[in-house]
């Protein structure tokens, strides 16, 4: 910041603290407020945990570097942003590679039995298979919303788009989501 210059004060204390002057302070705040958040965005889009969290850290990291691009107020998006470029830079990445993606469940369950692990393991793939049907735009849109839990506002922001296209995708989503999962039998 040029001196003579009156520092910007932002609502966010992220921001506040990067404005100051305190990337690092600000980086390990905006881990501790939105990276687990951030980190179950990634997965839901990339379907694998290991591969999520490297997102994340790489996500975090390009924040750290950025922390001075950010304009007005806009922590939450504009990180949002940054993790979902880099998943669409992974998933391409490995559909050159491998093709199709296919969800690997952690064994958080362990403790249940076989049969509800195994239920719980297919339920998993015949929704990861229902948002591998949708439009990128309309899936990312539906995660952005409802997995992050970000405003329609916020979604828009992050997809360039204006909040009632933002809505218009969401829900075009969620239709077409639950379509599928009726007709596989996932839903009764």
């Amino acid at each position: 910041m040029a001196a003579g210059t009156v520092a910007e004060v932002s609502a966010d204390p992220v921001l506040a603290l990067a404005r100051e002057g305190k990337p690092r302070e600000a980086l390990a705040l905006c881990a501790r407020e939105h990276g687990s958040a951030v980190g179950r965005f990634c997965m839901a889009l990339l379907g694998d945990q290991a591969e999520a969290e490297e997102v994340l850290q790489e996500s975090l990291l390009a924040a750290f570097d950025g922390f001075d691009s950010i304009r007005g107020d806009a922590m939450r998006p504009w990180l949002y942003g940054i993790a979902r470029r880099m998943c669409a830079r992974r998933l391409a990445k490995r559909a050159r590679r491998a093709g199709r993606l296919r969800l690997i469940h952690d064994a958080e369950g362990a403790a249940e039995g076989a049969d509800e692990l195994l239920e719980r393991r297919q339920r998993a793939a015949t929704v990861r298979a229902g948002l591998d049907e949708l439009k990128p735009s309309d899936r990312e849109a539906l995660l952005l919303r409802f997995e992050a839990g970000l405003s329609y506002r916020e979604v828009g922001e992050i997809q360039s788009i204006d909040e009632a296209t933002a809505r218009k995708r969401a829900s075009r989503a969620l239709a077409r989501l639950r379509d599928v999962l009726l007709s596989s039998g996932a839903l009764r």
